[in-house]
């Protein structure tokens, strides 16, 4: 009988996901226990965590927001633990060219690019996003709402 090796569950071995900013603010900022397998997960280092640096100015901007900043204080956090938390878990890579399917929402598309790129899982519960869902499965991407 063969030996079957393991793979150890680092580097490129790591399931690749990429999330959009509200799931980024219901994991590090809203505490919302749906997010708290993908918290578990990123403090693991069970996932690879593809981003671009326009989605980390994106959350910067999201942060300030007026009906963000009273929650962040309601969670004694503020913008920079948030963002600490981004690039402690993220791998930050090039910006993607612009994949197939086209979404409504001119702000998410940076996502499915990214996801169809790197062949990722794209983490969203954004209506325009998962409008895509068929397509992005037909391209072997998996859209899910929750980790």
């Amino acid at each position: 009988m063969p030996t079957i090796l393991a793979l150890p569950a680092t580097g490129p071995f790591l399931p690749r996901v990429v999330l959009d900013t509200n799931i980024v603010l219901d994991a590090f900022v809203f505490a919302d226990a749906a997010a708290q397998p993908l918290r578990d997960a990123l403090a693991d280092g069970r996932l690879d965590w593809i981003a671009t640096a326009p989605m980390r100015t994106e959350l910067a901007r999201v942060l300030g927001y007026p009906q963000i900043v009273p929650r962040l204080a309601y969670y004694a956090l503020d913008a920079a633990d948030v963002l600490s938390s981004f690039d402690r878990h993220t791998r930050i890579v090039a910006t993607a060219p612009k994949a197939p399917p086209t979404c409504r929402d001119p702000d998410d598309q940076g996502f499915i690019d990214l996801a169809v790129a790197h062949q990722a899982r794209l983490v969203s519960k954004d209506r325009a996003v998962l409008a895509l869902r068929k397509r992005l499965q037909a391209l072997g991407i998996p859209v899910v709402a929750a980790y």
